[in-house]
């Protein structure tokens, strides 16, 4: 049960009301975790900010961020972040079987596999990766650039995990498929 109710955008804090109108307009709707996060305006604009960053300054595209989604998702153990990636997957080009396959902890691609590799490390040891996994990475073709942005998109999907479990969001979209 969450600990606290869904704002709607007439209902969220005026600082908070722009930003959750441009989010429904993205999805469709305000998703329970944006309607959650609008209860601190620090919070929903910290989340646009990241990904308005990435969006405009990134180097990894659509597939991949959303592989990393999945990968973070996997293993913090958010079931909600794991559905809502899974819709973000398909729409970036990743079938269910290679989504599965990421949150089982293996991409059949090695390319991705590799970055995937230093996500998990970045996720499950507070970003004391290993040498190995960032050599595999850059030999698997990834550039400095895109192993530093990378520290981005694990901390954003971190801070979406770790709200969603601070604040047990309820799952409002398809959940993901049993990995």
């Amino acid at each position: 049960m969450p600990r606290i109710p869904v704002h709607t955008v007439d209902s969220a804090p005026e600082a908070s009301r722009d930003a959750l109108t441009a989010l429904e307009s993205q999805y469709g709707k305000v998703l329970n975790i944006h309607g959650e996060m609008a209860h601190s305006p620090a919070v929903l604009h910290a989340y646009v900010a990241l990904q308005d960053v990435l969006r405009e300054h990134g180097t990894l595209d659509a597939r991949t961020r959303e592989a990393i989604a999945l990968a973070v998702g996997k293993e913090d153990d958010c079931d909600y972040c794991q559905a809502a990636h899974t819709g973000g997957g398909r729409k970036a080009g990743l079938s269910d079987d290679e989504m599965i396959d990421v949150r089982r902890g293996r991409a059949a691609e090695p390319r991705l596999d590799a970055i995937l590799v230093l996500a998990r490390e970045l996720a499950a040891r507070v970003g004391n990766t290993s040498d190995e996994a960032w050599q595999s990475a850059l030999d698997a073709g990834w550039s400095d650039e895109q192993l530093t942005e990378l520290t981005t998109h694990v901390t954003l999907n971190l801070l979406t995990n770790y709200f969603n479990h601070h604040v047990h969001t309820e799952l409002d979209v398809p959940a993901a498929p049993e990995a």
